[in-house]
């Protein structure tokens, strides 16, 4: 049998989305990049790259002018219209969609495949997969559970529902996403309903407005409020379906410990009373 030659995959790339430039660059494919849109910031080189707009309003001169061969659509997130735009200009598109933390390693493996570049893909998913398996291990049967509000941004309040990778974190850290039942995998969340809620643990986007969020939360009557439970998390690695999610995780996961280990200490400090002693029965016998 004659040994299979080297993938041929495209060489001149465009990605529509900050994380599938970050996942070419991964897969192995960096040099292959031509352009991204704005906010496109990892690794370093990818910040050299012309922009083409950004991931939800795509120029589509500043695409057609790179010459690209192939463009990375994010499914989900580039709208259907440009990507129908570009097609009908005779341009290559294909759509990534990954909606979950095990699906990082299929993403790699996708665009390896795409950009010729599969060696590299793989060994970058059996990494990713690997220390996600360590992250599981080291966290399984973490207690108590903790009730987490993500908060994302301020007025209006956004939080993200069960098929986020946001919440599959938390979940995977010990914790409950309060709002995964939300309609969206985002969605607007008014303080009534974060209050009803009543988080424990409220995280939030490291590129939001941290001070003014506490602030907010400073007064309210939430368990989260009394325990002084707020935490930063970097939603550059949290929102983005690269292997560096996995370092959002570890940052989940290191609030929630530290959350836990507080209660822990709060309750040693001020442990709940003993029940007082029930009365003795009264025998009905005796009248006693």
């Amino acid at each position: 049998m004659a040994l299979a030659g080297p993938a041929i995959g495209a060489d001149r790339v465009v990605a529509l989305s900050p994380h599938l430039a970050e996942l070419a660059c991964a897969a192995g494919g960096c040099d292959k990049l031509v352009g991204a849109v704005a906010w496109s910031d990892y690794p370093e080189r990818v910040k050299k790259l012309p922009q083409v707009g950004d991931a939800y309003a795509v120029n589509i001169e500043q695409v057609l002018s790179l010459q690209p061969d192939l463009v990375l659509a994010w499914e989900g997130g580039t709208p259907r219209e440009t990507q129908e735009r570009l097609q009908a200009l005779k341009l290559r598109v294909e759509r990534v969609s990954i909606r979950g933390l095990d699906e990082v390693a299929d993403g790699l493996r996708r665009v390896g495949a795409l950009l010729g570049t599969p060696g590299g893909a793989e060994m970058a998913a059996q990494r990713y997969v690997a220390r996600l398996a360590r992250l599981r291990a080291r966290h399984q049967g973490a207690a108590p559970k903790l009730r987490v509000y993500y908060q994302i941004e301020l007025e209006p309040a956004y939080s993200i529902n069960a098929d986020s990778p946001i919440s599959q974190a938390i979940a995977l850290c010990g914790g409950i996403n309060v709002f995964a039942d939300l309609p969206t995998l985002a969605a607007t969340v008014n303080r009534e309903a974060v209050l009803a809620r009543d988080p424990q643990v409220l995280l939030y986007s490291r590129q939001d407005d941290g001070a003014a969020i506490r602030a907010y939360w400073k007064r309210a009557g939430l368990s989260a409020t009394r325990a002084g439970a707020f935490y930063e998390i970097d939603g550059n690695l949290l929102d983005r379906a690269t292997p560096r999610l996995l370092d959002g995780v570890e940052q989940v996961c290191a609030a929630l410990s530290d959350a836990r280990a507080n209660r822990a200490t709060a309750s040693r400090a001020h442990p709940s009373p003993a029940p007082a002693p029930a009365p003795p029965r009264k025998d009905s016998r005796t009248g006693g």
